[in-house]
């Protein structure tokens, strides 16, 4: 037995050499060059260039030594990191035609099951499909004016449940954030504690987490090695997979079963799905189309937002003047008598300030892969068709030449003063670039400003004191698809006796 399995993973693995091979021939036939990248080896290329741990760091430095492109070649694929805001207009929005394909990814994609999401899903009719369903919905900051009464109640019993524990900071805020997704999805009203879509919903999170980064299984280089059963050795990510894809599917089928079930004993809260479902009978591939685009909203919106409002605490503990300007600023326009709301918005420009800085402080997805359908020579460089493009999104949103001291945390770059504009919104680029722009970028917007808001009206966060000594967080995000900062502590108590009674308003 074990003389056929290495018989059989000597053929794979010659197989996977042979593909090489004659890419790196064919190749040989372009007439413009490749950008400038680390040089790689014979037959594997840049494998072993490959950054594991927070690759946006050593993407940033092929910037630096290479330019606003950068080139590797692991294996036959080709690899473009892009390191300026420019050139990413220039070939993602600009060319979005032909750079809007995703890679197929053979162990987060096929084999977990995220294949079926629009993150993952091939540029086609279907994407498209996924796209105009969640264009319909939350396609303008309009749209979601129908969503802010849910958004504004899941945020108040969010800011009950910091002043009961706040030392659970981190799962609150990821309840609130299953409770306002699932809420605007399918109609579906959380339980307090242990809700089972939520519970669903976090373990797809921490299985994608662990085993869903691209190039951490040697099966997304050699693709071939899918095919090998799991009790052969070395394949245990076979197993991973799929219990993985396990999850997924219940991630999509159990709500989308609960709103459907709601539809026919006519129940059902007006959401994303019952409005796709409402009033026609949906083909077999329309019902596909409906349930992946609302767990893909669902997966997305689960884990991005949490990031991002953890980022926000994080820095009103570091940062305790920005902290005091913002609520200054909530005294005087909101006053102490009434929670803030989403008709505060526009009276609010401090606030405002400090949710983009949030955004661009500490980078929810520090990159984001495309790939291209069609051959391409841009600035003279030869991009073939199947080459996987990266845009650094972290470099590009600490680009000192873009933002002025890109480490501090400052929301007064967002304002106009003194005659100086205000420096580059980071929602032109955190949210990504193309017809691959993240399709729930106003309601992840909307979530952040009003947990915001509402959060600096009545806490006041500061940091822990252990022992007579203050503890002061440390600034370490974490690598993946969508990076989190490190866990920290943090001292949340109400600002005044009326900020309490503000936070014990009823909220049933």
């Amino acid at each position: 037995m074990l003389t056929l399995a290495f018989v059989t993973l000597l053929y794979l693995c010659l197989a996977g050499v042979g593909v090489y091979l004659m890419k790196h021939v064919f190749a040989k036939m372009n007439h413009a060059p490749y950008p400038p990248g680390p040089r790689g080896l014979p037959l594997v290329g840049n494998i072993q260039d490959i950054p594991h741990v927070k690759p946006w760091l050593t993407f940033a430095e092929w910037g630096k030594k290479y330019g606003d492109i950068s080139h590797i070649n692991v294996l036959g694929l080709h690899i473009f990191v892009l390191n300026s805001v420019k050139t990413a207009v220039a070939m993602l929005d600009k060319k979005s035609s032909i750079y809007s394909d995703r890679p197929v990814v053979p162990m987060s994609g096929e084999l977990m099951g995220y294949a079926q999401t629009l993150a993952y899903l091939r540029y086609g009719e279907r994407f498209r499909l996924f796209r105009k369903n969640c264009h319909r919905i939350f396609g303008s900051r309009s749209a979601l004016v129908v969503y802010h009464p849910i958004e504004e109640m899941e945020t108040r019993r969010f800011l009950k449940c910091v002043l009961a524990k706040p030392d659970r900071l981190q799962a609150h805020i990821r309840h609130t954030a299953g409770a306002i997704i699932l809420r605007i999805c399918y109609g579906y009203e959380v339980k307090e504690d242990n809700d089972p879509l939520v519970d669903v919903a976090e373990r797809a999170l921490d299985q994608f987490s662990r085993y869903g980064i691209t190039g951490d299984f040697m099966v997304d280089f050699l693709p071939s090695l899918a095919m090998l059963p799991e009790w052969f050795p070395g394949a245990g990510f076979k197993r991973l997979a799929r219990e993985c894809r396990e999850t997924v599917e219940e991630m999509a089928a159990a709500p989308y079963k609960f709103v459907k079930d709601q539809m026919a004993a006519g129940t059902a809260l007006k959401s994303f799905s019952s409005d796709l479902l409402k009033g026609r009978t949906v083909t077999a591939e329309e019902d596909h189309v409906v349930k992946w685009s609302a767990a893909s909203l669902f997966s997305g919106g689960a884990d991005t937002t949490v990031s991002a409002i953890y980022s926000f605490f994080l820095a009103m503990t570091l940062f305790p003047d920005v902290q005091k300007k913002a609520q200054a600023e909530i005294d005087a326009v909101v006053g102490p008598d009434r929670l803030p709301s989403f008709t505060d918005r526009p009276s609010l420009p401090y606030i405002e300030a400090l949710a983009k800085e949030v955004l661009r402080w500490n980078v929810v997805i520090p990159s984001i892969d495309h790939c291209t359908t069609e051959d391409d020579i841009h600035d003279g460089y030869y991009i073939p068709k199947g080459s996987l493009i990266i845009p650094n999104i972290w470099f590009m949103l600490n680009d000192p030449e873009t933002y002025a001291n890109p480490s501090e945390f400052n929301p007064e770059r967002f304002l106009a003063k003194d005659g100086k504009e205000p420096e580059t919104d980071p929602r032109t680029v955190c949210f990504g670039f193309g017809r691959r722009l993240c399709t729930g970028l106003h309601l992840a917007d909307a979530s952040i400003w009003i947990s915001t808001v509402m959060s600096l009206a009545v806490f006041d966060v500061s940091k822990v004191v252990e022992n007579g000594v203050e503890i002061t967080p440390e600034i370490d995000p974490s690598s993946g698809l969508i990076s989190h900062p490190k866990p920290f502590k943090c001292s949340i108590e109400a600002r005044s006796d009326k900020a309490l009674a503000l936070i014990q308003q009823d909220t049933s």
